[in-house]
C-alpha cells in the first residue's frame, strides 16, 4: 500500500502536515480523536492496521491540526479556534485535490466536522461521525453534553501529572479499556501525547474546546451523515446514548448505528466492525481487502521448560516473574521497532521491517531475560507475510516458528536467508546444521547467533 511522505501546506501562516494513504476510488479524510502525530501513526501494529483497512477502499487523508504533531506549534496559552481547524481542513483538500471526498471525524474532532460540512455543504460526498458532539459542555436543559466537574478533573490531572506515562496509563484504561492492561498500546499513547503536545499546550486546549457549540449549524449539514456510537461517555451518566439522538434528530439524512463494547476511540478493541460500516456507507458495498504482502522478520521466542519452572516457583512467584519478562521484552520490541502481533503463554511473536534490528532484539531479550533467572529460545526467518486486520500470516510464518522450536535453551536460531541478508553486519554465526521443518517443504540449513 502507497504512503506518501509526510507533506505541507500554507494555512494563513501556519505549515500543516499531512499524508495521503491508498489510491482507492475515493477520497476519505480522517480526523483523528486527541492524540496526533502523523509519524508516529504507524508505531503501533494495531493502529497501523486500522489505517491500512480505513485505506483499503479509499485514498486516504490524514493531517495533523495546527498545534499538534507535525504542523506549526503554538506559543504557550495559545489555541486555534474551530474557524482555525476548518481552515486548516480546507488547505489539506486543496492541497490534494479531493474530489467531494467523505469526511470521517472522532469523538473531539466530530465538531470541527460538523463545522465544515455546514459551512460549505456541497464539498463532502458524506459525513461520518463516531461518539461525536454538538456541544462539549452541559446546559440547563441539556445536562448529557458534558460535566464541568469531569472536565476540571481532566485539567487538574494533567496539571498534577509529573510524566505522561502515568497519565497515559489511566486515560488509556478510561477511553480505550480492551487496551488497559496493554503495555504497548500504553506505551504507545504515551508518547503519541508527547510527540503532540507538551502539558502546557493541553491545559490551554482542554478548556478551549468546552467551549464549542455547533448546534445551531446542524440543519446546514446536507451531506448523508452516519452516526456511530460505541460505550458510555461520562456526560451520559443517565442520558445514555442523548448526545446521538440529538444528532439524527437535528441533521437533515442521518442515521444512528451502536456498537456493543465500552471502548470509547474507534480503533480500540475490536475496530473492524466499525470500518465495515463506514466501508459499507461510503461505498454502498462491503468487500474484504486483498491481504497485503509485506517483506517482514517474523521473531518467535518461547520460555525454556516453563511449566517445570511453574510447578517449582508457585502461581504468585511465577506471575510476577512473567510479568518482568513480558516488560522486557515489550521494552526491547519499542527500542529496535518490532511490533508484537501475539502472545501465546510465555511466548512472543513480532515483526520487524529488516532482519537487523530482529536480530539485535533477540539477542538483547535472551541476555535480558537470562538475568531474571529464565532460559529462552527464540528464533528468526525473513520472508513475505500476508497482513490482513491484526494478522500476520504466511509460509514465513511458519517457517519463523518451527526454527524457534528448534532453538536451543538461550540460544537465537535463524534461517540461511536471515543470514545472508544481514552479511557485513558485523554479527557473527555458527552452523546449526541442516534440519526438516515440520509442515515446510525441503531441508533448510539454520544458524546459530553467536553474541557476547
Amino acid at each position: 500500500m502507497k504512503i506518501s511522505p509526510i507533506q505541507y501546506t500554507w494555512s494563513g501562516d501556519f505549515a500543516i502536515a499531512y499524508q495521503v494513504v491508498g489510491d482507492g476510488p475515493i477520497d476519505l479524510v480522517y480526523l483523528p480523536p486527541w492524540a496526533s502525530n502523523l509519524d508516529w501513526n504507524w508505531q503501533w501494529g494495531h493502529h497501523a492496521r486500522y489505517l491500512r483497512r480505513l485505506a483499503s477502499f479509499s485514498r486516504l487523508i490524514l493531517h495533523d491540526p495546527r498545534g499538534w504533531g507535525c504542523s506549526d506549534r503554538f506559543s504557550p496559552g495559545q489555541v486555534p479556534t474551530l474557524e482555525d481547524h476548518v481552515e486548516d481542513l480546507f488547505a489539506v483538500l486543496a492541497a490534494t485535490n479531493a474530489n467531494r471526498p467523505a469526511l470521517f471525524a472522532t469523538m473531539d474532532t466530530g465538531e470541527i466536522a460538523m463545522q465544515a460540512a455546514a459551512t460549505r455543504p456541497s464539498s463532502f460526498s458524506s459525513l461520518t461521525l463516531f461518539n461525536a458532539s454538538a456541544r462539549s459542555s452541559a446546559t440547563e436543559d441539556e445536562p448529557w453534553w458534558g460535566s464541568t466537574d469531569s472536565n476540571d478533573e481532566m485539567v487538574d490531572s494533567v496539571r498534577r501529572a509529573t510524566n505522561w506515562d502515568d497519565w497515559s496509563r489511566m486515560y488509556v484504561r478510561y477511553t480505550m479499556p480492551s487496551h488497559g492492561d496493554d503495555e504497548e498500546a500504553i506505551a504507545w499513547f504515551a508518547t503519541m501525547q508527547r510527540l503532540t503536545e507538551g502539558p502546557g499546550s493541553a491545559l490551554s486546549h482542554i478548556p478551549a474546546t468546552q467551549e464549542r457549540d455547533v448546534r445551531s449549524r446542524l440543519p446546514d449539514i446536507s451531506a448523508p451523515t452516519l452516526i456511530l456510537g460505541r460505550g458510555s461517555l461520562s456526560a451520559d451518566e443517565g442520558h445514555p446514548g442523548r448526545r446521538e439522538a440529538y444528532l439524527v434528530e437535528k441533521i437533515p439524512n442521518a442515521t444512528l448505528l451502536r456498537f456493543p463494547g465500552e471502548d470509547l476511540y474507534p480503533y480500540a478493541g475490536d475496530w473492524t466492525p466499525v470500518v465495515d460500516e463506514i466501508q459499507r456507507f461510503v461505498t454502498g458495498t462491503v468487500e474484504p481487502p486483498e491481504p497485503e504482502v509485506s517483506l517482514a522478520t517474523v521473531m518467535f521466542t518461547d520460555i525454556v521448560n516453563s511449566t517445570a519452572q511453574a510447578a517449582t516457583l508457585g502461581d504468585t512467584r511465577w506471575s510476577e516473574l512473567l510479568e518482568q519478562h513480558d516488560r522486557l521484552i515489550r521494552s526491547e520490541l519499542r527500542r529496535h521497532h518490532g511490533l508484537e502481533i501475539d502472545t501465546a503463554g510465555d511466548g512472543f511473536f513480532a515483526t520487524f521491517t529488516a532482519p537487523g534490528p530482529a536480530l539485535r532484539c533477540a539477542a538483547a531479550v535472551v541476555a535480558g531475560v537470562r538475568e531474571l533467572g529464565l532460559e529462552i529460545r527464540a528464533g528468526l526467518h525473513t520472508g513475505e507475510v500476508e497482513l490482513e486486520g491484526d494478522a500476520v500470516r504466511g509460509i514465513a510464518v511458519h517457517i519463523g516458528a518451527r526454527v524457534s522450536s528448534l532453538a536451543g535453551p538461550n540460544e537465537v536460531l535463524v534461517s540461511q536467508t536471515v543470514k545472508d541478508l544481514v552479511a557485513g553486519s558485523g554479527l557473527t554465526f555458527e552452523d546449526a546444521g541442516e534440519h526438516e521443518l515440520k509442515g515446510v517443504p525441503d531441508r533448510w540449513r539454520l544458524y546459530r547467533v553467536v553474541t557476547g
